[in-house]
Protein backbone atom coordinates (compact mmCIF):
# COMPACT_ATOMS: atom_id res chain seq x y z
CA UNK A 1 0.00 0.00 0.00
CA UNK A 2 2.83 2.61 0.56
CA UNK A 3 4.62 1.87 -2.14
CA UNK A 4 1.49 2.37 -4.34
CA UNK A 5 1.04 5.48 -2.59
CA UNK A 6 4.33 6.48 -3.26
CA UNK A 7 3.80 6.21 -7.18
CA UNK A 8 1.52 8.92 -7.05
CA UNK A 9 2.02 12.87 -6.21
CA UNK A 10 1.27 13.12 -2.78
CA UNK A 11 -1.56 16.13 -3.51
CA UNK A 12 -3.34 13.61 -5.58
CA UNK A 13 -4.16 11.69 -2.87
CA UNK A 14 -7.52 11.04 -1.35
CA UNK A 15 -7.08 13.40 2.04
CA UNK A 16 -4.77 15.88 0.03
CA UNK A 17 -7.71 16.34 -2.32
CA UNK A 18 -10.37 16.91 -0.12
CA UNK A 19 -8.17 19.63 1.74
CA UNK A 20 -7.70 21.30 -1.85
CA UNK A 21 -11.41 21.08 -2.06
CA UNK A 22 -12.30 22.23 1.23
CA UNK A 23 -9.76 25.16 0.94
CA UNK A 24 -11.00 26.00 -2.48
CA UNK A 25 -14.86 26.09 -1.35
CA UNK A 26 -13.96 28.34 1.58
CA UNK A 27 -12.35 30.50 -0.32
CA UNK A 28 -15.14 30.87 -3.02
CA UNK A 29 -17.73 31.48 0.02
CA UNK A 30 -15.42 34.57 1.76
CA UNK A 31 -15.31 35.91 -2.36
CA UNK A 32 -19.20 36.00 -2.21
CA UNK A 33 -19.33 37.34 1.27
CA UNK A 34 -17.19 40.31 -0.03
CA UNK A 35 -18.96 40.58 -2.55
CA UNK A 36 -22.51 40.90 -1.28
CA UNK A 37 -21.21 42.66 1.54
CA UNK A 38 -20.44 45.50 -1.22
CA UNK A 39 -23.57 45.75 -3.35
CA UNK A 40 -25.67 45.76 -0.31
CA UNK A 41 -23.57 48.28 0.90
CA UNK A 42 -23.42 50.32 -2.05
CA UNK A 43 -27.58 49.97 -2.41
CA UNK A 44 -27.84 51.09 1.34
CA UNK A 45 -25.75 54.25 0.87
CA UNK A 46 -27.71 54.83 -2.73
CA UNK A 47 -30.97 54.15 -0.78
CA UNK A 48 -29.65 56.51 2.25
CA UNK A 49 -28.88 59.29 -0.47
CA UNK A 50 -31.98 59.52 -1.64
CA UNK A 51 -33.89 59.72 1.70
CA UNK A 52 -31.82 62.44 2.40
CA UNK A 53 -33.01 64.26 -0.97
CA UNK A 54 -36.11 63.53 -0.21
CA UNK A 55 -36.12 65.16 3.12
CA UNK A 56 -34.52 68.26 1.35
CA UNK A 57 -37.32 68.07 -0.97
CA UNK A 58 -35.41 67.80 -3.94
CA UNK A 59 -37.98 67.22 -7.12
CA UNK A 60 -38.70 63.37 -8.07
CA UNK A 61 -36.50 62.69 -4.72
CA UNK A 62 -39.66 60.72 -3.14
CA UNK A 63 -39.71 58.63 -6.09
CA UNK A 64 -36.33 57.95 -6.59
CA UNK A 65 -35.75 56.73 -2.77
CA UNK A 66 -38.98 54.45 -3.10
CA UNK A 67 -37.42 52.78 -6.26
CA UNK A 68 -33.49 52.35 -4.50
CA UNK A 69 -35.35 50.94 -1.09
CA UNK A 70 -37.33 48.20 -3.19
CA UNK A 71 -34.30 47.70 -5.07
CA UNK A 72 -32.21 47.36 -2.37
CA UNK A 73 -34.73 45.23 -0.93
CA UNK A 74 -34.88 42.46 -3.65
CA UNK A 75 -30.68 42.65 -4.39
CA UNK A 76 -30.58 41.58 -0.23
CA UNK A 77 -33.37 39.09 -0.78
CA UNK A 78 -30.97 36.94 -3.75
CA UNK A 79 -27.74 37.96 -1.64
CA UNK A 80 -29.00 35.90 1.00
CA UNK A 81 -30.40 33.15 -1.00
CA UNK A 82 -27.21 33.37 -2.78
CA UNK A 83 -24.95 32.81 0.53
CA UNK A 84 -27.39 30.32 1.63
CA UNK A 85 -26.69 28.11 -1.21
CA UNK A 86 -23.02 27.95 -0.35
CA UNK A 87 -23.82 26.78 3.18
CA UNK A 88 -25.46 23.52 4.56
CA UNK A 89 -29.10 24.55 3.51
CA UNK A 90 -27.87 24.92 -0.32
CA UNK A 91 -30.43 22.39 -1.66
CA UNK A 92 -33.57 24.54 -0.24
CA UNK A 93 -32.01 27.91 -0.89
CA UNK A 94 -31.14 26.77 -4.51
CA UNK A 95 -34.85 25.63 -4.93
CA UNK A 96 -35.83 29.02 -3.26
CA UNK A 97 -33.37 30.94 -5.62
CA UNK A 98 -35.19 29.89 -8.53
CA UNK A 99 -38.41 30.72 -7.46
CA UNK A 100 -37.19 34.19 -6.48
CA UNK A 101 -36.02 34.73 -10.03
CA UNK A 102 -39.12 33.26 -11.51
CA UNK A 103 -40.88 35.93 -10.15
CA UNK A 104 -38.71 38.56 -10.47
CA UNK A 105 -38.91 37.43 -14.18
CA UNK A 106 -42.52 37.49 -13.71
CA UNK A 107 -42.49 40.82 -12.43
CA UNK A 108 -39.97 42.70 -15.38
CA UNK A 109 -42.31 41.10 -18.10
CA UNK A 110 -45.73 42.48 -15.96
CA UNK A 111 -43.53 45.57 -15.77
CA UNK A 112 -42.93 45.77 -19.61
CA UNK A 113 -46.19 45.94 -20.47
CA UNK A 114 -47.72 48.57 -17.81
CA UNK A 115 -45.20 50.60 -20.01
CA UNK A 116 -46.46 49.66 -23.21
CA UNK A 117 -50.02 50.64 -21.90
CA UNK A 118 -48.92 53.73 -20.22
CA UNK A 119 -46.93 55.06 -23.77
CA UNK A 120 -49.93 53.75 -25.63
CA UNK A 121 -52.14 56.13 -23.93
CA UNK A 122 -50.23 59.02 -24.18
CA UNK A 123 -51.95 60.25 -27.07
CA UNK A 124 -53.66 63.50 -28.18
CA UNK A 125 -57.31 62.48 -28.39
CA UNK A 126 -59.09 65.97 -26.72
CA UNK A 127 -60.05 67.80 -29.86
CA UNK A 128 -63.25 70.24 -29.72
CA UNK A 129 -63.92 69.53 -25.76
CA UNK A 130 -66.02 71.77 -24.07
CA UNK A 131 -64.33 71.15 -20.57
CA UNK A 132 -60.84 70.56 -20.19
CA UNK A 133 -59.73 69.53 -16.43
CA UNK A 134 -56.18 69.89 -15.61
CA UNK A 135 -54.71 67.83 -12.78
CA UNK A 136 -52.93 68.84 -9.89
CA UNK A 137 -49.23 67.98 -9.29
CA UNK A 138 -48.15 69.86 -5.96
CA UNK A 139 -46.99 73.65 -5.28
CA UNK A 140 -43.96 74.90 -3.70
CA UNK A 141 -46.00 77.54 -0.95
CA UNK A 142 -47.84 79.05 -3.91
CA UNK A 143 -45.66 78.25 -6.50
CA UNK A 144 -46.67 75.66 -9.16
CA UNK A 145 -44.26 73.01 -9.33
CA UNK A 146 -42.62 72.12 -12.80
CA UNK A 147 -44.67 69.11 -13.80
CA UNK A 148 -47.81 71.47 -12.50
CA UNK A 149 -46.85 74.25 -14.82
CA UNK A 150 -46.22 71.56 -17.79
CA UNK A 151 -49.83 70.81 -17.60
CA UNK A 152 -51.01 74.69 -17.68
CA UNK A 153 -49.31 75.52 -20.25
CA UNK A 154 -50.60 72.66 -22.53
CA UNK A 155 -54.07 73.85 -20.78
CA UNK A 156 -53.07 77.49 -21.58
CA UNK A 157 -52.53 76.11 -24.97
CA UNK A 158 -55.67 74.44 -25.80
CA UNK A 159 -57.66 77.17 -24.56
CA UNK A 160 -56.00 79.50 -26.77
CA UNK A 161 -57.57 77.64 -29.97
CA UNK A 162 -60.65 76.64 -28.50
CA UNK A 163 -61.93 79.87 -27.44
CA UNK A 164 -65.08 78.52 -26.08
CA UNK A 165 -63.83 76.14 -23.85
CA UNK A 166 -64.20 75.97 -20.10
CA UNK A 167 -61.34 74.81 -17.79
CA UNK A 168 -61.68 72.87 -14.01
CA UNK A 169 -58.28 73.34 -11.95
CA UNK A 170 -58.60 70.45 -9.83
CA UNK A 171 -56.30 70.16 -6.75
CA UNK A 172 -56.48 70.55 -2.90
CA UNK A 173 -54.30 72.17 -0.18
CA UNK A 174 -51.00 69.26 0.62
CA UNK A 175 -48.91 69.40 3.02
CA UNK A 176 -46.04 72.33 2.58
CA UNK A 177 -48.35 74.10 0.29
CA UNK A 178 -49.79 77.60 1.11
CA UNK A 179 -52.95 77.42 -0.90
CA UNK A 180 -54.98 75.15 -2.69
CA UNK A 181 -53.70 73.77 -5.86
CA UNK A 182 -57.38 74.79 -7.87
CA UNK A 183 -56.01 78.54 -6.61
CA UNK A 184 -52.37 78.15 -7.52
CA UNK A 185 -53.23 77.12 -11.25
CA UNK A 186 -56.57 79.79 -11.30
CA UNK A 187 -53.69 82.31 -10.62
CA UNK A 188 -51.20 81.10 -13.32
CA UNK A 189 -53.91 81.11 -15.51
CA UNK A 190 -55.25 84.58 -15.32
CA UNK A 191 -51.99 85.98 -15.57
CA UNK A 192 -51.11 84.54 -19.05
CA UNK A 193 -54.36 86.26 -20.21
CA UNK A 194 -56.96 83.12 -19.42
CA UNK A 195 -60.16 85.37 -18.33
CA UNK A 196 -61.71 84.39 -14.80
CA UNK A 197 -65.11 83.32 -16.23
CA UNK A 198 -63.43 80.63 -18.12
CA UNK A 199 -61.81 78.85 -14.93
CA UNK A 200 -63.35 76.95 -12.30
CA UNK A 201 -61.91 75.60 -9.13
CA UNK A 202 -62.19 72.61 -7.51
CA UNK A 203 -60.37 72.53 -4.38
CA UNK A 204 -60.80 69.41 -2.26
CA UNK A 205 -59.17 66.73 -3.72
CA UNK A 206 -56.19 64.77 -2.93
CA UNK A 207 -55.63 61.67 -5.62
CA UNK A 208 -56.37 61.51 -9.37
CA UNK A 209 -59.72 59.66 -8.42
CA UNK A 210 -60.91 62.67 -6.32
CA UNK A 211 -59.66 65.16 -9.11
CA UNK A 212 -62.23 63.52 -11.71
CA UNK A 213 -65.31 62.75 -9.24
CA UNK A 214 -65.23 65.96 -7.74
CA UNK A 215 -64.57 67.93 -10.79
CA UNK A 216 -67.23 65.93 -12.30
CA UNK A 217 -69.78 67.03 -9.21
CA UNK A 218 -68.33 70.33 -9.98
CA UNK A 219 -69.44 70.20 -13.30
CA UNK A 220 -73.45 68.80 -12.16
CA UNK A 221 -73.45 71.85 -10.07
CA UNK A 222 -72.52 74.12 -12.99
CA UNK A 223 -75.14 72.46 -15.18
CA UNK A 224 -72.44 71.67 -17.44
CA UNK A 225 -72.74 67.52 -17.70
CA UNK A 226 -74.92 66.22 -20.10
CA UNK A 227 -74.14 63.49 -23.27
CA UNK A 228 -73.65 66.18 -25.45
CA UNK A 229 -71.17 68.21 -23.18
CA UNK A 230 -67.18 66.73 -24.29
CA UNK A 231 -64.79 66.36 -21.65
CA UNK A 232 -60.97 66.24 -22.09
CA UNK A 233 -58.39 65.66 -19.09
CA UNK A 234 -54.84 67.62 -19.50
CA UNK A 235 -52.10 65.52 -17.45
CA UNK A 236 -48.68 64.42 -18.53
CA UNK A 237 -47.57 61.88 -20.90
CA UNK A 238 -47.07 58.92 -18.16
CA UNK A 239 -50.31 60.22 -16.55
CA UNK A 240 -52.56 60.19 -19.23
CA UNK A 241 -53.72 56.32 -19.65
CA UNK A 242 -54.70 55.95 -15.75
CA UNK A 243 -56.54 59.38 -15.61
CA UNK A 244 -58.53 58.38 -18.72
CA UNK A 245 -58.92 55.09 -17.53
CA UNK A 246 -60.27 56.19 -13.55
CA UNK A 247 -62.71 58.89 -15.73
CA UNK A 248 -63.87 55.87 -17.35
CA UNK A 249 -65.08 54.09 -14.22
CA UNK A 250 -66.65 57.12 -12.66
CA UNK A 251 -68.38 57.40 -15.93
CA UNK A 252 -66.54 60.29 -17.77
CA UNK A 253 -66.09 59.44 -21.45
CA UNK A 254 -62.33 62.03 -21.42
CA UNK A 255 -59.97 62.62 -24.38
CA UNK A 256 -56.50 63.27 -23.13
CA UNK A 257 -54.47 66.27 -23.72
CA UNK A 258 -51.31 65.85 -22.76
CA UNK A 259 -48.59 67.84 -21.54
CA UNK A 260 -44.65 67.32 -22.38
CA UNK A 261 -43.18 66.60 -18.98
CA UNK A 262 -40.07 68.58 -18.64
CA UNK A 263 -36.78 66.33 -18.39
CA UNK A 264 -36.63 62.67 -19.55
CA UNK A 265 -35.32 61.86 -16.34
CA UNK A 266 -38.37 62.91 -14.44
CA UNK A 267 -40.56 61.19 -17.11
CA UNK A 268 -38.85 57.98 -16.58
CA UNK A 269 -38.93 58.30 -12.70
CA UNK A 270 -42.54 58.81 -12.67
CA UNK A 271 -43.05 56.04 -15.54
CA UNK A 272 -42.00 53.69 -13.60
CA UNK A 273 -44.10 54.60 -10.34
CA UNK A 274 -47.27 55.07 -12.57
CA UNK A 275 -46.66 51.17 -13.13
CA UNK A 276 -47.20 51.10 -10.06
CA UNK A 277 -50.40 53.16 -9.33
CA UNK A 278 -52.22 51.82 -12.19
CA UNK A 279 -51.14 48.08 -10.57
CA UNK A 280 -52.73 49.76 -7.53
CA UNK A 281 -55.48 50.85 -9.31
CA UNK A 282 -56.67 47.31 -11.01
CA UNK A 283 -56.17 45.68 -7.65
CA UNK A 284 -58.08 48.32 -5.10
CA UNK A 285 -61.03 49.57 -7.40
CA UNK A 286 -61.32 46.29 -10.24
CA UNK A 287 -60.59 43.35 -8.57
CA UNK A 288 -61.02 44.26 -4.32
CA UNK A 289 -63.54 46.83 -5.56
CA UNK A 290 -62.60 49.02 -2.81
CA UNK A 291 -62.32 52.79 -1.94
CA UNK A 292 -64.85 53.44 -5.39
Amino acid sequence: MKAHLETYPRSLTPRARGVTSTSSSAKKTARIRVISIILISAAALLTLGCYFMMRAGVPSSGIMFYLALTCALLLGIYLLLWNLCHSKYARSAAALRECFLIFIAVCIAGFIVLQGLIMSGAQYDGANADIIIVLGAGIYGEVPSQILTSRLDAAIEYLSTHKEATVIVSGGQGKGESITEAEAMFRYLVRRGVRESRILMEENSTNTRENLAFSLALMEEAGLASEDVKVAVVTNEFHLFRAKRVAGSLGLDAGGVPAKTPYISSRILYQCREAVAVLSDVIRFDILRTGR
